[in-house]
């Protein structure tokens, strides 16, 4: 590698250097192709064993990553597989000094754990699904709901429209129309306000002087999130591959 490599590139030299060291063939998946903006045909696991006939396509834990207790809780997802964090601990410890309820904490400190461990679209979307099978229905509709909220000032509770939003996306950004029709929807709902609340102690900007540690919020979590016996990813729920897949992100098939 040397200091021409994009990031990117130094990224695949390191990994393709470890797949010949581990003798395991990782084959990316089709988004993080599209994402990466590489078109052309994946891996092929025939092609590579040429390179090294002792090599086996990744079907198990990948050994560049933490392992994974048997049975994984939030804590541990939080600690061995999301990435950067300290936004969603400020915002959690924001909502305490708030004075929130509990549940409220809990859903600031879980409103961004798609966009941390799982996808950056559609994260509020995303976020609730992978949390509603072990959180009340109104943490679940308020970490939907705060993505589109964002988009929408609301003067009442002073939430204004994010300046990073307008430098990020531009001063003429309109939001695409399913979250313009959600939002009149969300406006009128019951739990409004708690949506809204994510969006009001959702930091923008953060302070580097503030460090938050998990612990600080392992009661919250043991009170309302219902832990499966079984570990996050294991339990049968509507919600399990999803989890599964954040444990063995590389995983063949």
């Amino acid at each position: 590698m040397n200091d021409l490599m994009t990031l990117s590139q130094k990224a695949d030299a390191l990994e393709e250097q470890m797949a010949r060291e581990l003798d395991y063939i990782v084959v990316k998946s089709r988004l993080y192709q599209l994402a990466e903006g590489d078109m052309g045909p994946p891996t092929n696991p025939a092609e590579a064993r040429k390179k090294n006939p002792n090599a086996r396509v990744l079907m198990g834990d990948d050994p560049r990553l933490p392992a994974m207790p048997e049975a994984p809780t939030l804590m541990d997802f939080f600690k061995y597989r999301f990435g950067p964090s300290m936004h969603l601990l400020q915002s959690a410890r924001h909502a305490v000094k708030g004075g929130l309820p509990e549940k409220m904490v809990l859903a600031c400190l879980l409103h961004d754990i798609s966009t941390a461990g799982f996808i950056r679209g559609d994260h509020g979307y995303w976020g609730a699904q992978l949390v509603e099978p072990y959180v009340d229905p109104e943490v679940t509709w308020a970490i939907r709901a705060h993505q589109v909220l964002r988009f929408y000032p609301d003067e009442s509770v002073g939430y204004e429209y994010p300046q990073s939003y307008i430098t990020g996306f531009g001063e003429d950004y309109r939001p695409d129309q399913y979250i313009q029709d959600d939002y009149k929807r969300m406006r009128d709902h019951k739990w409004y306000m708690s949506g809204r609340m994510i969006t009001v102690h959702d930091i923008y900007s953060f302070d580097p002087n503030v460090h938050v540690e998990l612990e600080e919020f392992e009661d919250v979590i043991g009170r309302n999130f219902k832990q499966p016996e079984e570990g996050l990813g294991f339990d049968n729920s509507p919600v399990a591959h999803m989890w599964r897949a954040m444990i063995r992100p590389a995983k063949y098939l």
